[in-house]
């Protein structure tokens, strides 16, 4: 298995609450381990406009794999946030790190 840091874009349609975000980012905090904290990476990271980008680390056998549990893993954590589908669309995920021991 391969460690890979992966960005999922996405915007927010009608905002996101201070509520919100405290509770996606406590959602997601388990996928923000070794390689993303030594290279001091936000886990979440809002911009102007409600655009938004989430760096997780998911452990997979491929780019695809890892890409596919990332936006699985970032659309879970946005429903148990409060967050409808329909409010948060997401882009397509990028591959932004690989930690392997091959």
């Amino acid at each position: 298995m391969t460690t890979f840091v992966i960005t999922v874009p996405g915007t927010f349609t009608s905002g996101i609450t201070d509520s919100e975000r405290s509770a996606l980012e406590r959602e997601l905090s388990p996928q923000h381990t070794d390689v993303s904290e030594s290279e001091g990476l936000d886990l979440l990271t809002l911009n102007e406009g409600g655009t938004f980008s989430v760096r997780l680390e998911v452990e997979a056998p491929d780019r695809y794999e890892a890409e596919l549990d990332a936006v699985r893993i970032v659309s879970e954590a946005l429903g148990k946030a409060g967050v409808a589908q329909a409010d948060a669309p997401l882009g397509p995920p990028t591959v932004t790190g690989i930690d392997s021991d091959l």
